[in-house]
């Protein structure tokens, strides 16, 4: 039996994902999370073979989670889904310890042929998917410039950036200056823009 933990925000994908999953005689779902900083708590009390990380959740996004769920639980194998298929996501993904990638408008028998592979100790990796990603760039922004630039996106004021990450504002405008610098972006809503685009946001 292929235990699973599935972590998405949208409990109709989440539940969905749990009664697909739930009919075949090998896997069952034994743990549900609803935002990414539930994850490794959730493995400490449960036993689980595979986790499936939607990458767009609260708090933690499933990038993140996998890492810290690869640190403190590295016999755990990551499948990530999304609804974002953008070539940073790929590769950063691998990048954080997951073993698959899959986008969730896949049919439901790819993901249950992903979910044995990766549980098995195969990779699934789409090869159209890893050639973009090698043809992509690297991600240059450091992780407080990703932070920064994510709530720039919303078209949030400096003062409130600043209030919501616990910085002054001449140390905000210093990241986002630093973010346009590295995109070669006019403003800091055009980063945000091509950042996002490319994954790392």
């Amino acid at each position: 039996m292929i235990r699973i933990l599935l972590a998405d925000d949208q409990h109709l994908i989440r539940g969905a994902l749990t009664a697909l999953l739930n009919l075949e005689d090998d896997m069952q779902v034994v743990v549900q999370c609803a935002e990414g900083d539930e994850v490794a708590a959730a493995l400490d009390t449960h036993r689980v073979d595979v986790a499936l990380l939607d990458i767009q959740m609260p708090r933690l996004d499933g990038l993140r989670a996998t890492e810290q769920l690869r640190a403190k639980h590295p016999e755990v194998k990551v499948l990530i889904l999304t609804t974002f298929d953008r070539p940073g996501y790929f590769r950063q993904a691998f990048e954080a310890g997951a073993s698959g990638f899959l986008v969730k408008d896949a049919p439901p028998e790819q993901l249950l042929t992903a979910i044995r592979k990766v549980h098995a100790g195969d990779k699934v990796v789409d090869a159209q998917r890893a050639m973009l990603s090698v043809e992509t760039r690297r991600n240059p922004l450091t992780e407080r410039e990703r932070e920064i630039l994510g709530h720039a996106a919303s078209g949030a004021p400096v003062s409130q950036i600043a209030a919501t990450v616990h910085l002054s504002a001449g140390t905000v405008r210093n990241h986002l200056s630093n973010a346009i610098g590295k995109t070669n972006t006019a403003n800091r809503i055009e980063a945000a823009r091509l950042a996002s685009q490319q994954g790392w946001i």
